[in-house]
């Protein structure tokens, strides 16, 4: 159940108007005034769609600045309105046991091998566009071969993950979820955030994150927030609050409008496990993919890698396009994806992926935790709107903060059982089968 009536007053202490604005905030969740349920004489749901459009544009077009000439996209499609893929321009991920093979194609003459990402499959530079050497392969050599360096992002595909832009909150705001009551929890356990990076002075301010450590988050310039900014602080702040004893490390893979190619992401998690020693990793990012498989580099680095680490677990978003199509790397059987809870704890949130590939729902809408301070540029309509003064805390929506949940409940039970990490989420998931609701699937929640 909810702690509705326990987790305290978060508007004590402001003026009476102030109150009332922070009331009505929390009855319509952390969603711009646009999404709110349209009145008599707004738009109807063709209208709603347009704008949540707009939304998607938006994330679009920023990751296109950010790569520039390096990567290219599917045609838009018009039957969803939207580009399915983003990816490296004449790049292609090829299987090893196919490499000197697809090297020898008349088509492909003149690639080269631009890097060997782990044992079982390699980075190619192509002379020709990505989906004409896909293609190319694909007819000599069937499906799976090949794909492209896919873009991945804290965005996804769908580019909405996370659902929301960050929201101003008091800066003496308390964590939602608050800290776990057992401070022992998470005791001897490792966990890594592969994400954005860390604000060190958020990590510095709030008894709750003492001792995090990490890379320093490049969107966090002076007091200025460049977009996606403190994404990997808020998670690490969750992952705390659940498991407060546990070693939080936070990895800045996603440095570029919170997005990066799939091979370098292969590479940043492979070092992961060589330099950091995790028991469990929590990443909320993703992608949909060219082929139904997933992610050719991330599945080999599994296959090669991740599977030989026995106690290591990977905790993955489900992604925020309220939809079943399956998004990466979560819908692979070696994660435990993780889809979003509505603010009530009993439904699924509204943009939360879901399907049989999803595997335990948390809550996930309009929590509270740690955030820079500094001022937000919002950059997604409703625009134009005022910037956001965050003061040190923030309210977040998304799957990207449900993850984090679940990462702490088994770092929680880690420290309480001796179980490694598959272990332990293994566990963890029939207990959550055990309190399915109806009409959402398996349910963890914080004590």
């Amino acid at each position: 159940m909810r702690p509705e009536d326990t987790r305290g007053d978060l508007s004590t202490g402001m003026a009476a108007h102030d109150q009332g604005a922070w009331q009505a905030a929390r009855v319509h969740g952390d969603r711009p005034a646009a999404e709110a349920p349209a009145a008599a004489g707004e738009p109807t749901h063709e209208g709603e769609r347009r704008t949540e459009k707009t939304r998607q544009e938006a994330q679009y077009e920023l990751i296109r600045r950010s790569f520039r000439d390096e990567v290219e996209t599917d045609p838009q499609d018009p039957a969803i309105d939207e580009h399915q893929h983003l990816f490296r321009q004449r790049h292609i991920v090829v299987l090893d046991d196919y490499l000197d093979r697809v090297l020898r194609l008349d088509e492909l003459t003149g690639s080269t091998v631009e890097n060997s990402l782990v044992q079982g499959v390699t980075l190619l530079r192509v002379p020709v566009a990505t989906r004409d050497a896909l293609a190319i392969v694909r007819t000599a050599h069937g499906a799976g071969v090949a794909a492209p360096d896919h873009i991945v992002s804290i965005t996804g595909e769908g580019f909405r993950c996370p659902a929301t832009e960050p929201e101003v909150v008091p800066g003496w705001a308390e964590p939602d979820p608050r800290p776990a009551p057992h401070h022992a929890a998470g005791e001897g356990i490792r966990v890594v955030v592969v994400d954005t990076g860390l604000d060190p002075a958020a990590a510095a301010s709030h008894p709750w994150m003492a001792g995090v450590t990490g890379d320093p988050d490049p969107a966090i310039t002076g007091g200025l927030l460049g977009p996606y900014a403190g994404h990997g602080t808020f998670i690490a702040g969750i992952v705390r609050c659940l498991a407060p004893r546990a070693e939080v490390i936070v990895r800045g893979a996603f440095d570029r409008a919170g997005a990066t190619f799939e091979s370098s992401l292969v590479a940043a998690l492979d070092d992961v496990l060589v330099r950091d020693f995790p028991d469990i990793i929590s990443m909320s990012a993703g992608t949909r993919t060219f082929d139904a498989t997933g992610l050719l580099g991330l599945r080999m680095f599994h296959e090669t890698r991740l599977r030989h680490h026995k106690s290591v677990v990977l905790i993955a978003a489900a992604g925020n396009d309220s939809s079943r199509q399956p998004f990466w790397p979560a819908a692979a059987p070696w994660t435990v994806s993780v889809g979003a809870l509505a603010s009530n704890w009993r439904n699924r949130a509204d943009f939360s992926n879901f399907g049989g590939w999803v595997d335990v729902y948390a809550p996930g809408e309009n929590l509270i935790n740690a955030f820079p301070e500094g001022t937000y540029k919002y950059h997604e309509p409703p625009l134009p709107r005022p910037d956001g003064m965050f003061r040190g805390m923030a309210r977040w929506s998304g799957t990207s903060f449900s993850t984090p949940v679940v990462a702490g409940l088994i770092a929680a039970r880690m420290s309480w059982t001796g179980e490694n990490g598959r272990d332990a989420a293994s566990a963890l998931l029939a207990t959550a089968r055990s309190a399915t609701l109806t009409g959402v699937g398996a349910v963890l929640l914080p004590e």
